[in-house]
């Protein structure tokens, strides 16, 4: 039997191009190395620029969040902010013994549909006084009606000349209801996009830019510019609309999101003040999406296979025998075509959830959270994110949505503790107070006497107790306008623009 001789210029070839490669690699290394030394030698040092701009946004005008009082003794919140803001005062000059916690985000930390009266931060402070009764507590509401992550950076930089003891971040579903463009972003392909991203996080190109006196007036032309305060999508007729499918816009809300919620981190750190970040929550049962529609790029032939099995989903009696597995296989059959379209995953949930397989039914939930094309929710990647930005500034992360999930059956949550699809309900509001109480107790911040929960529940009662009718009432016509807006119902028209 002839024996194959080994091709000795086969081998010398392969090695030559081994040889070729590692050369190469090398030369990208060693011109590499200045940077990463560099880079490697501004995170030992700690180094941050003072105060992280905004790449992306810009405002027309700021106003402080809080302005003196008539008698001079509290500042109190600006007058022109509450449409936005509830009423909030402390004092100007710090009690010695006061610790003073400022939380800030969106409705949810403002109570809606309620008001501060039964938000979390009341319950926390509330909390607070029954541990600890010799220390003066103060938690101030600093919660902003749809206020996103990138309108907080500058409230949390007047906030920290107000010696803040601590400050806790509750934000993430209001990211996507402002206009606002990302041009720089999303003319970039995907693979650009990830590099910059990770590209922009470096301590390199941060001092690079901290060196550079001002900034460049093609950055500021490339930022969107926003009024001056909130005026929201929804807000307008025809809101509803302008929510189309923009996988690029969406990721780079998202890579925003993450920038936002590190410059709030580095500037209270900045200032040694510890910071809380919260990992948020949302309904997932009984609350469909917002707006919802297939792919866009689906063949016509397959468009209509599509659309016969959802209709015929549609139509299947679910109560009858065998019923809801005719629907599963109908639904699973059309998203085996389109697994981009919202509602077809939510009803496949609704069914799986009926048949009792829970693991299942929440994957749907959540997929249909994801697809809709209104995110009024915070999206999956953002909880990433905030776990990402707390590990690598130290800060704790504290998961009302994994207290929340466990709460709920099939750690699916619905009406049992929140009202609508963000918002918790007064329990919901209590449990999370309650995690944020056992965070500071895990830092020794407060040293609950014997019998505190006692005290608690009684001052929890009487606190209920002091809210009248009206404050319900109030509550629940806000959370019909809330359903209302919510679903494109807005009346108010836009300005002309020349």
């Amino acid at each position: 039997m002839a024996v194959a001789m080994p091709n000795h210029s086969d081998q010398g070839q392969g090695r030559g191009v081994v040889r070729l490669v590692l050369f190469r690699l090398a030369a990208i290394a060693l011109g590499l190395s200045p940077f990463l030394i560099l880079e490697a030698g501004l995170r030992m040092a700690a180094w941050y620029p003072a105060t992280p701009r905004d790449p992306f946004v810009g405002f027309a005008a700021t106003r402080p969040l809080f302005v003196r009082g008539a008698l001079g003794r509290s500042y109190v919140t600006a007058p022109g902010r509450l449409e936005f803001f509830c009423t909030e005062r402390f004092a100007i000059e710090k009690p010695e013994n006061e610790f003073r916690i400022f939380c800030l985000g969106g409705s949810t930390v403002q109570g809606r549909p309620y008001s501060i009266e039964t938000s979390f931060t009341r319950w926390l402070e509330l909390s607070l006084r029954a541990a600890e009764p010799e220390r003066a507590w103060r938690v101030v509401n600093c919660g902003g009606v749809s206020y996103a992550s990138y309108r907080l950076v500058p409230i949390i930089e007047e906030l920290v000349e107000y010696e803040p003891d601590l400050f806790i971040v509750y934000t993430g579903h209001n990211e996507f209801l402002e206009d606002r463009t990302y041009q720089r972003i999303k003319s970039a392909p995907p693979w650009l996009r990830d590099s910059l991203a990770v590209a922009s996080r470096s301590r390199v190109a941060e001092f690079v830019q901290a060196a550079v006196a001002g900034e460049p007036s093609a950055a500021r032309s490339a930022r969107s510019r926003l009024p001056m305060e909130v005026e929201t999508r929804l807000d307008f007729v025809g809101g509803l609309e302008q929510y189309t499918r923009d996988d690029a816009w969406r990721d780079a809300v998202i890579t925003h999101f993450e920038l936002n919620l590190e410059r709030m981190v580095r500037i209270a750190q900045e200032h040694d003040c510890p910071m809380l970040l919260v990992n948020p929550t949302c309904r997932l049962k009984d609350c469909p999406p917002f707006k919802f529609t297939g792919s866009d790029n689906l063949a016509p032939d397959r468009r209509a296979t599509f659309d016969a099995l959802w209709d015929e989903a549609k139509t299947i009696d679910g109560s009858l025998p065998n019923g809801l597995r005719s629907q599963v296989a109908c639904l699973q059959q059309a998203l085996a075509i389109d697994d981009r379209h919202a509602a077809v995953h939510y009803h496949l949930a609704v069914c799986l959830e009926a048949l009792g397989e829970w693991p299942a039914a929440r994957r749907e939930y959540v997929r249909a959270k994801e697809e809709d094309l209104c995110p009024l929710r915070i999206r999956e990647p953002m909880h990433e994110a905030i776990f990402r930005v707390g590990q690598r500034f130290g800060v704790p992360v504290i998961d009302v949505r994994q207290s929340f999930d466990e709460a709920s059956t099939g750690a699916i949550p619905g009406a049992e503790l929140l009202v609508d699809h963000v918002h918790p309900t007064i329990d919901g509001h209590q449990r999370i107070a309650a995690l944020l109480f056992d965070e500071l107790c895990r830092q020794a911040v407060v040293a609950p006497q014997d019998g505190w929960e006692a005290k608690r529940k009684a001052v929890y009662d009487q606190h209920y107790a002091s809210l009248d009718a009206i404050y319900f009432a109030t509550a629940q016509d806000r959370l019909e306008g809330l359903h209302n807006w919510a679903a494109g119902r807005a009346k108010r028209m836009r300005a002309a623009t020349d």
